[in-house]
């Protein structure tokens, strides 16, 4: 068994004094009182592994340049799937040791499981299916005339049946569009995408099938039909404004706001077409607007970020609950539980990650200062040791 001690502990939820954490293999044995001085490790805290609930993790993972949007169409799959476990496992040492991938396919389900056996080590990562139609934003990175493509539907029965497709393949959730997007080519942020009967049958079907449904969405009446028909969450969430806040609320709709990533597109921090850089500015600024008091009203943010190793780096994360915590006018602490406890349950594992206590998965962060009390501590290089699965994947525990 292992153990550190004299340590303080946020849990997840909240903070529980200087104390001893105690794990054998992946799972947390006791979270107790401390035995040590007090000060013995006065500068170093602990927090639960975070949860990011959107990401992309099938890019490519090597340092050279590449052209991120032909290589993942132009490289072999059993090639990619090589990427994707090193992407995930990038992630881990950055201390994201819980992923969902929104848009996977049978690649990262495949590496999912080879980290579930331990055949490699790897965090823990979830794989939702994407169902969307043709010439919808999950369709348009590719070139109108190349010959492979991953598969749409285009009538409730071809959504009913690809929903099945995914489940299948081992999927462990959905998700949809109810809006165009940023960087897919040729695309409208504003531009329906499938009819009230495919996107009722989609979400049908998923739920039958025990798979919750994550929902892109830039715009208002995205964010509409998301509520009225019984999305899982909001991707996004564009077009969120004051007339949304109650209802998002009563229904306790969780919703992951990517803030990093759109800001990164709209300024320039990133290079991509003019196109992007315009959707992103319009997208930020209706964004904004619409964000401005949410967080009080008690809006359900949680930690995702559309990371893909390129445009957001896993480490990222770190910046983006900083951004998180700004916008929303939120405590460290309230900051924090989006990104542990609250985005573990978001994806299904609340039992399991997100907080430490007994039972729970060996997942957490060694790091310097109180990010509960000062959220500027929230950052990469107050990273001191990262454990996943029960394993050191990062630095060295202090003694």
């Amino acid at each position: 068994m292992s153990r550190i001690d004299g340590i303080a502990i946020w849990n997840g939820r909240s903070a529980v004094g200087t104390g001893s954490l105690s794990w054998e293999g992946d799972e947390i044995v006791a979270v107790e009182p401390s035995e040590a001085d007090a000060a013995a490790l006065a500068e170093y805290g602990i927090i639960p592994g975070l949860v990011d609930t959107h990401v992309h993790i099938s890019g490519y993972a090597g340092e050279r340049t590449v052209d991120w949007s032909s290589w993942p169409i132009t490289t072999p799959a059993v090639e990619k799937s090589l990427h994707i476990a090193a992407n995930a496992r990038k992630a881990a040492a950055m201390g994201i040791t819980t992923l969902r991938d929104l848009a996977g396919d049978e690649n990262q389900m495949a590496v999912a499981r080879v980290f579930d056996e331990g055949i490699l080590p790897g965090p823990r990562l979830l794989v939702s299916g994407q169902v969307g139609m043709t010439a919808g934003h999950g369709d348009l990175f590719v070139p109108p005339h190349y010959p492979h493509r991953d598969p749409v539907a285009d009538s409730p029965d071809e959504c009913r049946k690809l929903v099945r497709h995914w489940a299948r393949a081992g999927a462990t959730g959905i998700k949809i569009y109810l809006s165009g997007g940023v960087l897919s080519m040729g695309d409208k942020v504003g531009w329906r995408n499938q009819t009230l009967a495919e996107i009722r049958t989609t979400i049908d079907e998923a739920h039958a099938l025990g798979m919750p449904v994550a929902a892109h969405t830039h715009s208002a009446e995205g964010v509409e039909i998301a509520l009225a028909e019984g999305v899982d969450s909001i991707e996004h969430g564009t077009g969120i404004s004051s007339k949304h806040w109650a209802d998002l609320v009563a229904k306790n709709v969780p919703v992951a706001p990517t803030l990093m990533i759109n800001n990164f597109i709209a300024d320039g921090t990133v290079s991509f077409s003019e196109e992007a850089q315009q959707k992103a500015q319009q997208v930020v600024a209706e964004r904004d607007a619409g964000f401005v008091g949410a967080g009080a009203a008690g809006v359900r943010f949680v930690l995702g970020t559309d990371a893909n190793g390129k445009f957001v780096k896993f480490g990222d994360q770190y910046e983006e609950i900083r951004m998180m915590a700004k916008t929303f006018e939120w405590t460290a602490e309230r900051a924090l539980v989006a990104a542990t406890s609250d985005a573990a349950d978001v994806v299904g594992l609340g039992g399991k990650v997100g907080t430490l206590a007994p039972g729970f998965g060996a997942d957490f962060i060694v790091m310097k200062g109180r990010p509960w009390e000062d959220i500027a501590d929230m950052r990469v290089e107050n990273i001191v040791a990262v454990v996943s699965r029960g394993s050191v994947v990062f630095g060295q525990l202090p003694a």
